[in-house]
C-alpha cells in the first residue's frame, strides 16, 4: 500500500514534517504490540480454569506472543530495511488483527498457544519499524532521544495497561474477550501510518540474508521455549534438547553472519562496547519487568485473593513509572551519559525485587504498589538509555539492526525472564505440593493421577478440590503454600539477574567522556 506522502530525505532535516502526527502514528502501532503481549498475563486463571490446563501450558500461553516476536525480530528488521519499514508495519498490524481474532475463538488450550505464537509473528513485523523510522526520520540529538524515551515509555506502559484494561475485561466477559483488546486500536494504527508515516527513508539496498533469518529464527524459538519446559515435571529432558539444539542453531547463525556476503546482522557492529553492552543489559531489565508482572499476576489473584480487575489496577505504579521517568531518563542519559542512567535503573528494579521477595499472603498493597512503581521506573531508565545507546552506535542504513536488537531485548528479554520465572515458579509450585501430599495423613489415599492433578497448576489443584468438598480446604490451602514458594524461588533469580545485569554496566560501559570518543570513532568508520 502506498504512502499519500512523499518519501522524505532525512538527512537534511532535525525531524520529519507534521513530527507530532509521524510520532503518534508510530506510539500506537507500538501500543498495539505491547497490548497484545501483556492481555493474556490477567487471564491466566481464569484460561486455566477454562481449559483445565497445567501451569506449564499456562506459561506458553503467556508466553507465546513474547516468542513469536522474540524470534523474529532480527529477520523481520531486515526485510524492513530492504523492501519498507512502513509497508511491513502495516502487514504487522493487519495480521495483528487476524490473530487476535485466532485467540479470541480458540477451542483449546494448544490452539491458543498457536495463536498467540502467531499474534507475536504479526507483531515481529511491525514492532522493530517503529523504532526504526523514529531514528530514521529525526536526526540524532536532544528530538530524537525525546522521541525515544518517549516510544520507551509508552511501549512498556502498553504491556502494564494491557493487563489493567484486561481486567476491567474479564468483570464483565470472559477471557475471550481480552484477546479483542487490540483490534480497534490497530485498525486505528493502520490508518494512522498510512496516513502520515513516510515511506523509504534511507533504506538499505544490500540483499536480505534469507537463510540467516531462518537461523536465528529457529534458534531462538529453540531457546525460549527450551527455558519454558526444561523444569516442568515430565518435561526435563525436551527442554535440554530444546536449549541444545538452539544453541547448536544459534551458532550457526553467527558462523554465517561471519561469512556471508551481505549479513543479516553485522556483526562488526554488534562487537561494539556501545552496542552489545546496553544490549544485554536491556535485556535483563525489561525482562525483569515482563517476569514479575507474570508472576505477580498470578500470586495476586491466587494467593491475596484479588479478582482480574483489581489485579489489573494493582499494576497500575508500574506504568506511572514507565511514562514518568521516560523523560527524566532522557534528560539523564543527555547529561551524564548512559553509564549512569543505566546503573540509576538496576539499583531501582532491585529494590522492586527485593520488595518482592517479603510479599506473602496478607502483604498490604502498599508494598505490592512500591514492587511495581519501582520495577517499571527502573525499567523505563534502563531502556531509554539503551535504545539511544544502540540506535547511536549503528550507521542510519544498518537501524533496523539496532532497532530489532531493542525489540529483541525487549521481547526475548521478556521471553527469556517469563519462561524462566515461570518454569521456576511452576517447579517450586509442584515440588512443594508432593512435599505436603507426602507429610499428609492422607498420602497413603492420593491416587498417582491426582497427585499429577494437585501438583499441575493452582487451577488444576482447585479443580480437584471441587471434586472434593470435604478436603476442599485443606487442598487450597496447600495450592496457596506451594505457588508462594514457587513464586518466592521466581523472585529470587529474578533479583540474582539484576545484580549479574548491574555488573556487566558497572564493568562494561565507559563514562562519559569515553563514550562520547567512541561515537566518533563509530560515526569515522561508518563514514
Amino acid at each position: 500500500m502506498t504512502s499519500p506522502l512523499p518519501a522524505t530525505d532525512a538527512s537534511t532535516v532535525d525531524r520529519p514534517p507534521r513530527a507530532g502526527l509521524v510520532l503518534t502514528a508510530l506510539l500506537v502501532a507500538a501500543v498495539v504490540c505491547n497490548i497484545n503481549i501483556a492481555a493474556a498475563t490477567v487471564a491466566l486463571p481464569a484460561i486455566g480454569a477454562s481449559f483445565d490446563a497445567s501451569q506449564t501450558q499456562l506459561n506458553l500461553v503467556g508466553l507465546g506472543a513474547g516468542l513469536g516476536l522474540a524470534m523474529s525480530v532480527l529477520y523481520f528488521g531486515a526485510v524492513a530495511d530492504r523492501y519498507g519499514r512502513k509497508q511491513l508495519l502495516m502487514l504487522g498490524l493487519v495480521l495483528t488483527i487476524v490473530a487476535s481474532l485466532m485467540s479470541a475463538l480458540a477451542p483449546s488450550v494448544e490452539f491458543l498457544i498457536v495463536a498467540r505464537v502467531a499474534t507475536g509473528l504479526a507483531a515481529g513485523m511491525a514492532y522493530p519499524t517503529t523504532l526504526s523510522l523514529i531514528t530514521a526520520l529525526w536526526r540524532e540529538g536532544t528530538a530524537r532521544t525525546g522521541a525515544i524515551a518517549l516510544w520507551s515509555g509508552v511501549s512498556g506502559m502498553a504491556s502494564v495497561a494491557g493487563s489493567i484494561v484486561a481486567g476491567v475485561i474479564l468483570t464483565v466477559a470472559t477471557w475471550n474477550g481480552v484477546f479483542l483488546l487490540s483490534v480497534p486500536v490497530a485498525v486505528i494504527g493502520v490508518v494512522l501510518v498510512w496516513l502520515f508515516v513516510p515511506s523509504h527513508v534511507d533504506e538499505s539496498s544490500e540483499p536480505v540474508d534469507h537463510l540467516g533469518g531462518i537461523l536465528s529464527t529457529v534458534g531462538i524459538a529453540a531457546f525460549v521455549l527450551g527455558i519454558g519446559i526444561v523444569f516442568a515435571p515430565g518435561a526435563t529432558a525436551t527442554g535440554i534438547v530444546l536449549l541444545v539444539a538452539g544453541a547448536v542453531v544459534l551458532a550457526g547463525f553467527a558462523l554465517r553472519q561471519r561469512t556471508a556476503r551481505a549479513p543479516l546482522y553485522d556483526l562488526g557492529v554488534a562487537r561494539r562496547r556501545l552496542f552489545w553492552v546496553p544490549a544485554v543489559a536491556g535485556t535483563i531489565a525489561f525482562g525483569a519487568l515482563i517476569g514479575a508482572m507474570f508472576v505477580g499476576e498470578q500470586f495476586m489473584q491466587n494467593i491475596l485473593g484479588y479478582t482480574p480487575l483489581l489485579a489489573g489496577v494493582a499494576v497500575i505504579p508500574a506504568a506511572v513509572g514507565l511514562i514518568i521517568m521516560a523523560p527524566i531518563s532522557a534528560r539523564v542519559v543527555t547529561r551524564s551519559g548512559t553509564r549512569p542512567t543505566m546503573l540509576t535503573g538496576y539499583a531501582l528494579v532491585f529494590v522492586a525485587f527485593a520488595t518482592m521477595l517479603i510479599w506473602r499472603e496478607g502483604t498490604p498493597y502498599v508494598l505490592i504498589g512500591v514492587g511495581f512503581l519501582a520495577v517499571g521506573a527502573g525499567a523505563s531508565f534502563v531502556m531509554t538509555a539503551s535504545s539511544r545507546s544502540l540506535t547511536g552506535s549503528t550507521p542510519v542504513r544498518r537501524v533496523g539492526m539496532a532497532s530489532a536488537t531493542s525489540d529483541l531485548q525487549n521481547d526475548l528479554g521478556g521471553s527469556v525472564m517469563q519462561a524462566l520465572l515461570g518454569a521456576i515458579l511452576a517447579a517450586g509450585f509442584s515440588a512443594r505440593f508432593l512435599e505436603l501430599i507426602d507429610g499428609s495423613s492422607e498420602a497413603g489415599h492420593v491416587s498417582t493421577e491426582v497427585t499429577k492433578a494437585l501438583q499441575s497448576s493452582f487451577a488444576s489443584a482447585a479443580h480437584v478440590a471441587e471434586q472434593h468438598p470435604d478436603l476442599s480446604g485443606d487442598i487450597l490451602a496447600a495450592a496457596r503454600e506451594s505457588l508462594l514458594a514457587g513464586a518466592w524461588g521466581a523472585y529470587l533469580i529474578g533479583a540474582v539477574a539484576i545484580v549479574l545485569g548491574g555488573l556487566i554496566v558497572w564493568f562494561g560501559l565507559p563514562k562519559k567522556e569515553h563514550e562520547e570518543e567512541l561515537r566518533e570513532r563509530y560515526r569515522a568508520e561508518d563514514a
